[in-house]
């Protein structure tokens, strides 16, 4: 298995945005996934688990012909068919997905594979599985991961990371003024909805929080290669 995992793809990117066009300002979600591209952004999650099928597949063909035009990566959330039928570069699984062994075995080497996680063990079986990344939430209270119960909080964040040697995405009501707590407990980057997409100017918001994360101290993103 570990002979394999390091012929996965590199996490490069330190901002993962997620989208939901219920959050987006004005409804447009396409333009305001430019604009955030606009700004930086280059790592998509394409996330709308209430579209049929073909709503996905024909959405998910204008936001990969969005990122493939400024360079960034398509994730798409739950559907490994979608993902490879639009030429996705990876595809990101829930805890009620198919498991990740399955996925790589059918998407092969060269696919990324993160995995939504919300306490330590269901991050060390995605990790054992061959997820290339995952994401950890809530780490701070959101309305949209109330679901999931109280938030983790940053130092559940942080054993998380000492313990995992894959980049751990920090996911939950992150905001501008604590970037830089989520970077110091370790943190490879943020992921997020609502802090660029809901945002009057997603182009800004993206620059932002990218500055953010460059002033940070926290560990550069982490890959198996």
């Amino acid at each position: 298995m570990k002979g394999e995992l390091n012929k996965s793809p590199v996490v490069d990117f330190t901002l993962y945005l997620i989208t939901d066009r219920k959050q987006v300002a004005g409804g447009d979600l396409c333009r305001a996934v430019e604009s955030a591209l606009r700004g930086g952004v280059r790592a998509v999650q394409l996330r709308e688990k209430d579209l049929s099928g073909r709503e996905l597949y024909e959405l998910a063909c204008r936001v990969r012909f969005l990122t493939s035009r400024y360079g960034a990566k398509l994730l798409i959330n739950d559907r490994l068919d979608t993902a490879l039928a639009v030429g996705a570069d990876g595809v990101h699984l829930g805890e009620s997905s198919m498991p990740v062994e399955r996925v790589r075995e059918i998407a092969g080497e060269g696919m990324l594979i993160g995995v939504s996680c919300h306490a330590l063990p269901g991050a060390l079986a995605a990790r054992e599985g061959g997820a290339d990344f995952i994401t950890f939430s809530p780490v701070y209270y959101t309305p949209s991961k109330a679901g999931y119960g109280e938030p983790v909080g940053p130092e559940c964040l942080a054993e998380a990371c000492r313990r995992l040697d894959i980049p751990v995405f920090a996911l939950g009501g992150i905001k501008p003024e604590n970037v830089r707590a989520v970077l110091d407990r370790g943190a490879s980057g943020i992921a997020l909805i609502s802090a660029i997409l809901a945002a009057g100017d997603p182009e800004g918001a993206a620059r932002e929080m990218l500055e953010l994360l460059a002033k940070g101290e926290g560990p550069k993103a982490k890959g198996n290669g």
